[in-house]
């Protein structure tokens, strides 16, 4: 029997009144607790469900010690804030849909109930009800062949009303947002239970839709591609009525749901259908279960002590998924809200849960110094690569300026700019410029030369928005230009204020060192730093032309003997250190060729082993290595997600001794 769970319910709309309806109907739910934004509402509230703690202020529903577990029921763009805050006050949380605004919010509230150790769940009720486990149930067993088509629409007619709700832009209107997470969630976990998953993510996400006098989308479709050629196609709106059902469509028949949304609100009989190519009739199978909410609210308490409950109701990386392609279908109509868009200089120096973005007081970064820059570098150093939405910027920049990261690396290529003119509007909106190191790289073949390397400082300061780049690199090397010819060039644009320092990267050690022979000749600056490749897997075959390695003995016997910084790229190996790689794994060609050999498996089964040792993962371990040379190394990491960021900052808190190093380096 789960347990019973006193919940409370933040917000006093209508779909908390739905809920806290639901709790009375279920087997292990009791309401104690309401918060409102004014008092009055929140005694109105109370009142008609009996409810007897009735707090103004959301602050002071999370500070009552009888809340246990709490309904999130505000508009989408407060549920990251109160999701965060209710983690951080140890309730657990059933959080209305859709969690967040974006992808990037939503992996924030979800490391939040991470590392506060609470339950969690996406409040989208039809994936509780016995009915869609039926159909998951029969999609799987093969009722239907082979599953080719899914169709699954949720739409309906509002009502124009520019200040309500569903139009307003800085509330998250639309119809994508507000119930077009239900046809996507649903045909990702029909997809998934064809192809023997929980859930799957599409390939391909290919969107259309109108966007009304207010810029939120009035109604939309998409077309989502699956694996082994699954196709579903995908329909909302919320000023259109369409018929809202589910058909999949299968090699031997179809399935039709015409109640999938809201099946039996207050508990009952509800049914699907089945048709069979070659029978004359269609087979109905009735579901019979306790009233919807009812369920949803037992569901909670019965996965407590799991954090999550299990498919078809949402885990955590399901509500990942579903948003990432309401994400891509929201930029293939061209809506992005407001809020997600770069905001003026200061304009938005909190962050996802509302607080100053500023370093904590626990954060466990080391730092280091660089020849020619008054700064103190973090010991690792974000890279800037991938990012080129806002959301995603903020989250994760802040997630690693608040862990005392203060080393951002791009680059003049990246995503054709987007990613210099993302850090440089999230650099604004924070309002953080005098406290990071702006790490910009330029010059990539084929334009490393004097000329093309000043109209890149240029470009790349505009896209950034700043007067100058802390510390300026090479991408490439160019041999058929003197090495002090280049040196003499990098020194004008720090005489000219526009860099402060500067380095080079996939240059040889000889190179290097013609370079600092003649700036030392000539009186001028000499290269500050180097970013050439290094991690404890040795590279085998650079992935890009023009790239080189610091892991051969005389690199690294140099950087031991001159103790010039290093800031090596890949530091990580690529993910060669995770579960992506094994001997019997041949899909990504990039590690195949890159990574595997018979030496860098031994040194991965140590890895795996010291791991263990520590209760750390085998990413943590290859950039302790890093960390951890008799030289200085600035690491380059390039996290994707919010939880590979976290588990590499648990790399500064491991300390390998001399005896580590030799050992996984194979050199014992």
């Amino acid at each position: 029997m789960a347990q019973t769970l006193n919940w409370g319910i933040i917000g006093t709309g209508n779909i908390a009144k739905t809920f806290a309806k639901g709790v009375t109907a279920s087997k292990t739910g009791k309401l104690v607790a309401v918060g409102s934004r004014t008092q009055a509402k929140a005694d109105a509230f109370g009142a008609e469900f009996e409810i007897p703690n009735r707090h103004e202020g959301y602050e002071k529903l999370l500070a009552d010690p009888e809340v246990q577990a709490v309904y999130i029921a505000t508009p989408h763009p407060q549920h990251a804030r109160w999701t965060i805050a209710a983690a951080e006050a140890g309730k657990h949380i059933l959080c209305e849909k859709p969690l967040a605004m974006n992808h990037a919010d939503a992996m924030a509230m979800i490391e939040a109930a991470r590392e506060n150790d609470v339950f969690l769940m996406e409040a989208y009720m039809y994936r509780a009800h016995p009915q869609t486990a039926k159909v998951v149930e029969m999609v799987r067993a093969g009722a239907i062949g082979r599953v080719r088509m899914i169709q699954a629409t949720f739409s309906f007619h509002a009502g124009f009303n520019a200040e309500g709700r569903l139009a307003k832009n800085d509330l998250g209107g639309g119809g994508i947002l507000d119930v077009g997470g239900y046809a996507t969630s649903m045909a990702r976990l029909i997809a998934g239970a064809a192809l023997g998953r929980p859930f799957a993510d599409p390939i391909d996400v290919r969107g259309f839709g109108h966007l009304g006098e207010t810029g939120v989308d009035e109604y939309a479709a998409a077309i989502l591609k699956f694996p082994e050629d699954i196709i579903a196609q995908v329909a909302t709106g919320v000023s259109l009525n369409q018929k809202n059902e589910v058909l999949i469509y299968g090699a031997k028949g179809h399935i039709t749901m015409p109640d999938p949304w809201i099946p039996a609100r207050e508990g009952g009989k509800v049914s699907f259908r089945i048709h069979r190519h070659g029978s004359k009739g269609e087979e109905e199978v009735v579901v019979e279960a306790e009233p919807l909410y009812a369920i949803e609210a037992d569901t909670v308490a019965a996965n407590l002590e799991h954090r999550q409950a299990p498919s078809p109701a949402m885990g955590w990386e399901d509500t990942l998924g579903n948003l990432r392609t309401m994400d891509q279908w929201r930029k293939s109509i061209g809506l992005v809200y407001d809020s997600e868009k770069p905001l003026p200089a200061g304009a938005a120096a909190v962050n996802v849960a509302g607080r100053a973005v500023k370093k904590r007081p626990d954060a466990k970064m080391r730092q280091g110094t660089v020849a020619g820059l008054d700064k103190k570098l973090s010991r690792l150093v974000m890279g800037v690569d991938n990012q080129t939405s806002m959301p995603h910027a903020r989250v994760m920049f802040d997630a690693f300026f608040e862990a005392g990261g203060n080393v951002f690396d791009s680059a003049f290529i990246y995503a054709g700019g987007e990613c210099e003119r993302t850090l440089g509007s999230w650099i604004r909106e924070r309002g953080v410029r005098d406290q990071v190191v702006i790490l910009d790289k330029g010059g990539h073949t084929p334009n490393c030369n004097p000329r093309d390397i000043a109209q890149q400082v240029k470009i790349s300061l505009e896209r950034l928005g700043t007067d100058y780049i802390d510390l300026y690199m090479l991408h490439r090397d160019n041999a058929e230009i003197p090495a002090g010819e280049l040196v003499a060039a990098l020194n004008e644009h720090v005489v000219a204020g526009r860099i402060k320092a500067f380095g080079v990267s996939n240059w040889t050690i000889g190179r290097v060192e013609e370079a600092n022979a003649y700036a030392e000749k000539h009186g001028l600056r000499k290269i500050s730093a180097i970013s050439n490749q290094l991690s404890l897997a040795r590279l085998i075959k650079p992935m890009w032309a023009g790239c080189l390695t610091a892991g051969d003995p005389a690199s690294r016997e140099w950087f031991k003997r001159t103790q010039t910084p290093l800031m090596p790229w890949s530091s990580q190996a690529r993910g060669f250190f995770t579960d992506r790689s094994g001997p019997e794994k041949k899909e990504e060609r990039e590690l195949v060729e890159c990574w595997y050999s018979e030496d860098n498996f031994r040194r991965k089964e140590r890895v795996l082993e010291l791991a263990a040792k520590h209760g750390v993962s085998t990413v943590v371990v290859a950039l302790a290595y890093v960390l951890a040379q008799p030289f200085p190394t600035f690491p380059l990491i390039g996290p994707r997600t919010l939880g590979e960021l976290k588990d590499s900052l648990k790399a500064l808190e491991l300390k390998l001794t001399e005896k580590d190093l030799a050992w996984l380096n194979l050199e014992d």
